[in-house]
């Protein structure tokens, strides 16, 4: 299938005693959606309006050319999302994964977290629940993510993630059939700068993502605990869901580890395994300290990513060398 791609938005919004602190930060330096985040909140709009409002916006600019509709379609030309809100001080969770026809997918989201007893909606199913509650169905192909198509057909289907299948997946395109079991060589895994596309965005902290792969995965793509912290993850989803970074990252939080050190960590756990991954986590606690770590290969040698708060009022962009 076509290249998974993602890009995160984290947003958080503390309580402290009798105080408040909203801290705004996203991977990558996507300022118009931290604008849109950090707006809403100045402008007395609640938390789940101002994350909603933040992955939203990224959504309809198409952020990076890879998020919301138009974005990497699938390995039959379609472009489908996942998106995921969380709130931190109840722990509830609304997801959808593969939505068809719908723009608006972190709406979707909220709506499942507010308005079912689950927690994640996939395919079809979630497709039908959002028209039922008024979103409107719309194509979500544009010119650019059919040449996209055409182009990746034209190139027999490469990159994809295709194993042990016959035809030979790194040579040719399907339909795919299982091959006889064989010694299985760990080939190099295609790394691209594009590799990212989802908005993980937390607010009192509550936090959102949107778009393929890890994250609608709960703890994953991104995690929210009022009382300890918040992360993000962005990168190659489908290596990264198998170590739970943004879980990882707040549970080290809670135990007293800075933010900076906790991403670190997350990252280290999958450097163990995979050492050319790609990938970057965000990570923010109670206090409003936050700090971001990735992993270095040659297409990722520094991280950026925005970051809004009282202080600056505005959305900043900040890095970290990768290791």
């Amino acid at each position: 299938m076509l290249l998974s791609l993602h890009v995160f938005l984290l947003m958080l919004y503390f309580r402290l005693g009798f105080t408040s602190l909203p801290l705004v930060i996203n991977t990558w330096p996507f300022k118009s959606a931290t604008a849109a985040a950090w707006h809403a909140l100045q402008s007395g709009g609640s938390v789940l309006d101002a994350v909603e409002e933040g992955c939203t916006r990224c959504e309809v600019d198409q952020c990076d050319g890879t998020v919301g509709f138009g974005g990497s379609p699938d390995e039959t030309g379609e472009t489908t999302l996942d998106a995921m809100i969380m709130n931190g001080n109840s722990m509830e969770v609304g997801a959808v994964a593969n939505l068809r026809r719908i723009k608006n997918a972190i709406g979707v989201a909220r709506a499942v977290m507010e308005r079912t007893e689950h927690t994640m909606l996939v395919g079809e199913s979630a497709s039908v629940f959002a028209e039922n509650m008024g979103f409107v169905a719309e194509d979500l192909t544009t010119n650019e993510s059919l040449n996209v198509f055409s182009q990746w057909l034209k190139g027999n289907c490469q990159p994809n993630y295709r194993k042990n299948v016959s035809p030979d997946p790194s040579a040719s395109c399907g339909p795919y059939g299982p091959k006889a079991a064989q010694t299985q060589c760990n080939g190099e895994r295609q790394v691209n700068i594009h590799s990212h596309d989802t908005i993980g965005r937390c607010c009192y902290c509550v936090l959102c993502c949107s778009r393929v792969g890890d994250s609608p995965i709960i703890g994953a793509g991104a995690y929210a605990d009022s009382s300890a912290g918040a992360a993000a993850a962005t990168g190659d989803g489908d290596i990264m869901m198998r170590f739970l970074p943004s879980y990882l990252a707040v549970e080290l939080m809670r135990n007293g580890a800075d933010p900076s050190a906790a991403c670190k960590s997350a990252i280290s756990r999958i450097k163990r395994h995979y050492s050319d991954f790609f990938g970057a986590i965000i990570c923010a606690n109670t206090t409003g300290h936050y700090g971001a770590a990735c992993n270095r290969v040659p297409s990722l040698t520094e991280f950026h990513y925005m970051v809004a708060d009282s202080e600056s009022d505005t959305a900043v962009l900040k890095s970290v060398p990768c290791f």
